[in-house]
């Protein structure tokens, strides 16, 4: 049996069963196709060993491992930043402010938000020791 996945691990709803004897296949296909499984009808066929390709079983015993994206996106948000990195995330920080400002003023709405700091020297994660 294989499925085939997405990269995210989730089902793309189409699979292949592999059968030793053809005459079981046909008898497995007549009897499940219009099946309800899982509020879904299943449409099974039978494919002739002519018109399946050569490498489509390669690599069906692999469990696919689906990424990670909380990782991912935690490792690109703690990432060392350089000084021009950092300068430009804070003036693109306070450009979005600003932009909030004007559109809270255009919609006639009476509101005084605080001001945002830009530091434009970004605070040391880590204590470097001078020996």
């Amino acid at each position: 049996m294989f499925l085939v996945l997405l990269q995210t691990g989730k089902s793309r709803h189409f699979g292949y069963i592999e059968f030793e004897s053809p005459e079981v296949a046909k008898i497995v296909a007549d009897t499940m196709h219009n099946y309800l499984l899982f509020e879904h009808l299943l449409q099974v066929h039978v494919v002739p060993p002519e018109h399946v390709h050569s490498r489509l079983w390669r690599g069906f015993s692999y469990r696919h491992k689906p990424l990670d994206y909380v990782q991912i996106e935690r490792k690109r948000h703690d990432k060392e930043r350089t000084l021009e990195e950092h300068k430009k995330l804070v003036e693109r920080i306070l450009k979005h402010d600003q932009k909030r400002r004007k559109r809270i003023e255009a919609g006639g709405i009476d509101f005084e938000c605080p001001e945002i700091m830009g530091n434009i020297q970004p605070a040391p994660k880590k204590i470097k020791f001078d020996d």
